[in-house]
């Protein structure tokens, strides 16, 4: 297992490393300065989702179409926004329109804004619960992910055939060809599992498999700083 600590100094030895299956856990520790005790500590994820289910969901679509028989309704170029949440796409097909409990199927040029981070993808399946953008599975060629980080001020970049975002808990999962930068260092592994509000990273070899992850170090000065490699 692999912890990492995006946008911050990477204690390593080396401009890339391998965990062999079996290996100790290894962590790549954050050499930033700590908080101050006086800082105000975030939110919990459960104080934000509690916010969140006050307030109201808009949908805005060009077009829609209720059928009734089925309880479905279809909609093009839609964008679902509540709060700071924003998903948007093509075509929009759903359970219904009772929030409480329904699951959205999105097609085409579909992009997920929430809490400084956006999934972007060629199709979408996303959960409603109580009220809640609740889980997002994306797929795509690849899919991808990109978040603010807030030690640098580069960005997070991640892509992988499918991409999980579970906004109860924070947490991103790369899946298949999985691949996340800060813009500098890079880790790659068969599955990633990135915290959202802590921006770390986990990765660690699947039952089954005997793939490796693998990071690469950049120095500071090394060229093409920031830049993602094609797919």
């Amino acid at each position: 297992m692999l912890v990492a600590v995006l946008g911050a100094s990477l204690v390593a030895v080396g401009a890339a490393a391998q965990t062999p299956a079996g290996a100790p856990a290894a962590r790549l520790e954050n050499a930033a300065p700590s908080p101050s005790p006086s800082a105000s500590p975030s939110p919990s994820p459960s104080a934000t989702i509690a916010s969140m289910s006050n307030l109201p969901i808009n949908v805005d679509a060009a077009s829609s179409d209720v059928d009734y028989r089925s309880n479905t309704v279809v909609f093009r170029d839609v964008v679902i926004t509540q709060g700071m949440a924003r998903v948007s796409a093509d075509l929009a097909r759903a359970t219904g329109l009772d929030f409480k409990s329904s699951t959205w199927v999105f097609t085409g040029n579909v992009r997920i804004d929430r809490e400084g981070g956006t999934l972007e993808s060629d199709a979408a399946r996303v959960e409603f619960r109580d009220n809640l953008l609740h889980l997002a599975t994306v797929s795509g060629q690849p899919a991808r992910f990109e978040q603010q980080l807030v030690r640098s001020p580069d960005k997070a970049h991640g892509r992988a055939t499918t991409i999980t975002y579970d906004l109860a808990t924070d947490r991103v999962t790369f899946s298949g060809d999985a691949w996340l930068s800060d813009g500098r260092n890079e880790i790659s592994g068969a599955q990633l599992v990135y915290n959202v509000r802590e921006q770390r990273v986990l990765a660690e070899q699947q039952p089954g498999s005997d793939g490796r992850v693998r990071i690469t170090i950049r120095p500071q000065d090394a060229p093409g700083k920031g830049r993602e490699p094609p797919p």
